[in-house]
């Protein structure tokens, strides 16, 4: 339990430290990633309004009914692609990519390889 906490500490930590380069704005809003041990949570956030724009998980409802057979991070390549259709929806090409202060690889980097493949630019 106590590595857990010590692992939690420093992901928080690194975390702040990138948030304070890190900030979206109507042009270019943040795409920030969430990674739980089961699933991928993806929103695009306006930092000046304080409101999220557009939101994908692998709990969406169009994710859920292709989840089957798949592993974590094909689920998360389509989280990314899903969210890049979402803002196509909403007219916006271009985003800052936040991870969260988790390290850029796995399911962090295939969310973003999907935004890509599906038209965002970071």
């Amino acid at each position: 339990m106590a590595e857990n906490n010590k692992k939690l500490a420093s992901r928080i930590r690194r975390k702040r430290s990138i948030r304070k380069r890190i900030f979206g704005t109507a042009e270019r809003p943040r795409l920030s990633v969430f990674r739980s041990s089961m699933h991928m949570y993806a929103q695009v956030i306006n930092d000046d309004t304080g409101e999220t724009i557009v939101a994908a998980s692998t709990q969406s409802a169009e994710i859920r009914s292709d989840r089957e057979g798949k592993k974590k991070s094909e689920l998360a390549q389509l989280v990314g692609k899903l969210i890049a259709q979402k803002c196509q929806a909403a007219n916006i090409s271009r985003v800052v990519f936040d991870r969260n202060g988790f390290i850029f690889h796995g399911r962090v980097k295939a969310v973003a390889e999907g935004a890509r493949e599906g038209g965002l630019q970071f």
